[in-house]
């Protein structure tokens, strides 16, 4: 063989390897293929944000008197349960919600806490698993008898004249981020056993609350989203240097708006949304936390509505 064809035959060898190399790149697994195949099945399963956000909270005076309608898990301790609980409910804890869930029977399942806000983490692992109609019973065992009131010494003006409290919207632009690192122990291909998985990572790291004091004290350390609409946002303000993202879906894509490499905090009014939804960021990978008290505990004397004040006692308890 002479060496010109020697040649030839070494560099289509050369091109050869680096048109399989590049192959084999374009068809690799993605740097974090759980987080694509868990977002991609809950999408394909109607399990979106918006999806479990839809009529996930109902309000005492709509239970009074239907209380046998529902399954009524009682999430509360032990000791605050036998002082008092609805007529029918079952005690358990956040860790266990789903285990005790497998007696509902078919009913709807009603998720009862102190103040509401508990509750939505544990709404939020049902609805992932298989109890698309679970409810949070709204304000918690407050709104059910003034003798559990839970929210009246938490509500407050911590944000009423703080330097990182603005008045006037200053909500900072959304722009795009990575996914988070999503480390399973799952097939990195199988959607439902992945989600399986991370409900119960999330259950087992328990209620993810935030206070204010320590928001408002360093904002700048964690990723602030108000989870109003922009005419709220108008009305009332927002902490110094908080995004709004809302909408938030996997389908919208707006779940890339969400910085992963911080800790994600969520404020809404109540605290009772942001639970769900620091929930179900915990489960897609999220360092994820739900501002306590939400609006309520921040500029109480401010807010025209979503505001609590001590309710009539609408239900018995037993």
């Amino acid at each position: 063989m002479n060496r010109k064809v020697s040649s030839i035959l070494t560099m289509l060898l050369v091109l050869s390897l680096v048109f399989s190399i590049s192959c084999k790149d374009e068809t690799a697994s993605p740097q974090n293929l759980a987080f694509e195949t868990l977002t991609n099945y809950l999408v394909e399963n109607n399990m979106d944000i918006s999806d479990i956000l839809a009529s996930w909270i109902v309000p005492a005076e709509n239970v009074v008197d239907h209380e046998s309608d529902y399954y009524i898990i009682d999430i509360r301790g032990v000791d605050d349960y036998n002082t008092g609980h609805i007529t029918g409910a079952v005690n358990s804890t956040l860790g266990n919600i789903l285990t005790t869930a497998e007696g509902s029977d078919g009913k709807p399942i009603l998720v009862v806490c102190y103040t509401g806000q508990g509750a939505g983490h544990g709404v939020c692992a049902l609805r992932l698993s298989g109890y698309p109609d679970a409810q949070v019973l709204k304000w918690g065992m407050s709104g059910w008898n003034g003798a559990f009131d839970g929210w009246t010494d938490n509500v407050g003006n911590a944000a009423v004249g703080n330097a990182n409290w603005t008045t006037t919207n200053s909500i900072v632009s959304v722009e795009d981020f990575d996914s988070p690192e999503l480390v399973v122990t799952a097939d990195e291909e199988d959607g439902a056993a992945i989600l399986t998985e991370r409900v119960a990572a999330m259950l087992a790291g328990g209620f993810q609350g935030i206070t204010n004091a320590s928001v408002l004290e360093n904002p700048s350390g964690y990723f602030i989203n108000n989870y109003w609409s922009s005419d709220d946002v108008d009305i009332y303000g927002n902490i110094v240097g908080a995004y709004r993202v809302n909408p938030l879906t996997i389908a919208g894509e707006e779940i890339y708006n969400l910085d992963p490499s911080k800790t994600v905090v969520t404020y809404c009014w109540t605290g009772q949304t942001s639970s769900v939804v620091t929930a179900y960021l915990t489960v897609l990978g999220y360092d994820a936390k739900s501002l306590k008290f939400g609006a309520n505990g921040m500029i109480y004397e401010n807010l025209l509505t979503h505001k609590w004040s001590a309710s009539p006692d609408y239900g018995y308890v037993e």
